[in-house]
C-alpha cells in the first residue's frame, strides 16, 4: 500500500520478489514510462493506479493491460478477456502508427535531402556556366578562387556527410530508397513538383486518369527553363487540367521566354520566384504577360489578382510591339510560324486590306481587328537555345552544300570559257586549213570521185 504519498516513480521492484498487490492511488504518476518496472514482477496479480494523472489518459488501461500480462484486477476490477484482446489490438494499431509515423519521417528526411543534393547540383552548373561564359568574356576565371559552397550569395551545405550519415538508416529501414537521387517527381494533393532536370521524364509514364486529372497546379524547380518548353506538348496532353505553373530556379532571365507558355492549353495563375529567375526583377515583366498571354485571361500573377487596369496598361505598353513585329515580317515568314486557324484568320485579314471604307461593316471591322490582335501577338514565339543551336547547325550545312555546289559551278563555267577563248584563237588557222584541204581534195574531180568510192568499198 503507497497510497497518497505523491511518488511519482517506482524502482527496484526486484527487491519484492513476492509482490501480489500494490496500490498507489492518488499519488503523482503522470507517467507510464515511471511505473514500467513493475511489469518485471511475475507475482504482480493486483494493482492500482486511480486517483493519479495517468489514470485520466484515454491509452492508460490499453497500455497497462499490454505490458501487465499478469495482472487480474486493475483499480479494483476484474479484467477480462475482452479487455486484455483490445488492449492487445489498441498496442498493435499503435505500434503501426509509430512504425508509419517513422516511415513518413524518414521518407520526408529523405526527400529534403534528395532536395538539397539537387540544389547543390544546379548551383555547381550554374557556377561552371559562369566561369565558360567569364572565359568567353577574356576575363580571368581564377582570381579570386572561391569555395564552391558559396554561390551566388547564397550557401550551399555540404552534404556528403549528411548524406552519408542517414543513408545507412534509410538503407536499413526502407529498402530501394537512397539519397543520392539527381531528381524528384512528387504529386501531393493537386500539385505535381519537378525537382532537377531528369523529373521532365516523368511526363512519359503512363499517369492514370484520376491521378492526371487531379493535377492542376505544376511545380518547376531547378530545371533550365529551355529544357521545360521542350515538354510543354506532353504536359498539355498528360495533364489537362493543369491551370497554375509555378517556377524557381528555371533561368527564366528574358521576357522573351514566357512567349513559350502561349502554346500551352489555359494557364490561371503564374507564380514566377525570383531566386533563379532574373527577369522577375524587370519592372515591366508582369505586364509583359499579361499582353502576350491575353487569350489565357491570367487571374493571378504572383499570388496577386489582375484587375482591368492591368490589361489595359498591358496593353498600351506592348501593343505596338506586336504591331511593329508583325508588320516587319514577310507575308510567307508569317504564315510559317502561324498555326493552321491563325493561317486562315492571316489570310482573311489580307483579303480585307485595300477595300474601301464603309464595304465591311462596323461589327465585322471589330472582330477583324480581334483577330488581328490575336495574331499579331502570335508572332511574338520564343526559340530555345537548343532549337537555335540546331537550326544554327543545319544553317551551316546548308550553306556548305551551296558553297560547295556554286563553287563546281564557276568551275566547270571557267573551263567552258577557257575552252572557248582558246577555240576563238584558234579558229581562223583551223577554217584556213579546212578550206585548203578541201580546195586540193577536189581540184581533180575524177580523183576524188575514186577515192570516195574507194573508202566506201572499203567501209563495206
Amino acid at each position: 500500500m503507497s497510497s497518497r504519498n505523491q511518488w511519482s516513480s517506482k524502482r527496484d521492484v526486484n527487491n519484492l520478489p513476492c509482490l501480489q498487490r500494490l496500490f498507489l492511488s492518488y499519488n503523482n504518476i503522470s507517467n507510464f514510462e515511471s511505473v514500467c518496472c513493475l511489469a518485471e514482477s511475475p507475482s504482480l496479480s493486483d494493482i492500482a493506479f486511480d486517483g493519479n494523472p495517468i489514470a485520466q489518459e484515454s491509452w492508460y488501461k490499453h497500455t497497462v493491460l499490454q505490458n501487465m500480462m499478469q495482472l487480474r484486477q486493475l483499480d479494483m476490477k476484474r479484467v477480462t478477456e475482452e479487455e486484455r484482446r483490445m488492449a492487445s489490438v489498441v498496442a498493435k494499431k499503435e505500434e503501426e502508427r509509430k512504425r508509419e509515423s517513422h516511415r513518413q519521417s524518414l521518407l520526408k528526411e529523405k526527400k529534403r535531402l534528395t532536395i538539397n543534393n539537387i540544389a547543390r547540383q544546379w548551383d555547381l552548373q550554374q557556377h561552371q556556366v559562369t566561369n565558360i561564359a567569364t572565359k568567353q568574356d577574356g576575363k580571368d576565371p581564377d582570381s579570386p578562387s572561391r569555395d564552391l559552397c558559396q554561390m551566388d550569395g547564397r550557401a550551399v551545405s555540404e552534404f556528403p556527410e549528411e548524406v552519408g550519415s542517414l543513408d545507412s538508416v534509410l538503407t536499413s529501414t526502407l529498402p530501394g530508397l537512397s539519397v543520392i537521387d539527381t531528381h524528384l517527381v512528387e504529386v501531393d494533393g493537386d500539385t505535381l513538383s519537378l525537382y532537377g532536370s531528369g523529373a521532365l521524364e516523368s511526363l512519359d509514364r503512363n499517369w492514370s486518369i484520376q491521378t492526371a486529372g487531379m493535377v492542376t497546379t505544376v511545380f518547376f524547380a531547378f530545371i533550365e527553363f529551355d529544357e521545360i518548353v521542350q515538354v510543354f506538348h506532353k504536359l498539355k496532353m498528360k495533364f489537362p487540367n493543369s491551370l497554375h505553373l509555378k517556377f524557381k530556379e528555371t533561368n527564366l532571365a528574358m521576357l522573351q521566354q514566357f512567349n513559350a507558355l502561349a502554346q500551352l492549353r489555359r494557364v490561371d495563375q503564374l507564380t514566377v520566384d525570383p531566386q533563379g529567375n532574373p527577369v522577375v526583377g524587370f519592372t515591366l515583366w508582369k505586364y509583359y504577360v499579361l499582353f502576350r498571354l491575353s487569350h489565357f485571361s491570367l487571374q493571378k500573377i504572383n499570388g496577386t489578382e489582375v484587375t482591368q487596369n492591368d490589361m489595359i496598361m498591358a496593353e498600351r505598353l506592348f501593343g505596338i510591339l506586336a504591331h511593329v513585329a508583325s508588320s516587319e515580317l514577310p507575308q510567307y515568314r508569317m504564315i510559317s510560324i502561324l498555326g493552321d486557324a491563325r493561317k486562315k484568320q492571316f489570310r482573311c485579314l489580307q483579303e480585307t486590306k485595300g477595300k474601301k471604307p464603309g464595304v465591311v461593316s462596323e461589327e465585322n471591322n471589330d472582330s477583324k481587328r480581334l483577330i488581328g490582335e490575336n495574331t499579331n501577338r502570335a508572332v511574338l514565339n520564343y526559340t530555345t537555345r537548343d532549337f537555335y543551336d540546331e537550326k544554327l547547325e543545319e544553317t551551316k550545312k546548308k550553306k556548305k552544300f551551296c558553297k560547295v555546289y556554286m563553287e563546281d559551278l564557276v568551275k566547270e563555267a571557267t573551263e567552258i570559257s577557257t575552252k572557248g577563248m582558246a577555240l576563238q584563237r584558234l579558229w581562223p588557222q583551223l577554217f584556213i586549213e579546212l578550206v585548203r584541204d578541201a580546195v586540193l581534195e577536189t581540184r581533180s574531180k575524177n580523183s576524188y570521185m575514186k577515192l570516195c568510192l574507194q573508202q566506201i568499198a572499203d567501209q563495206k
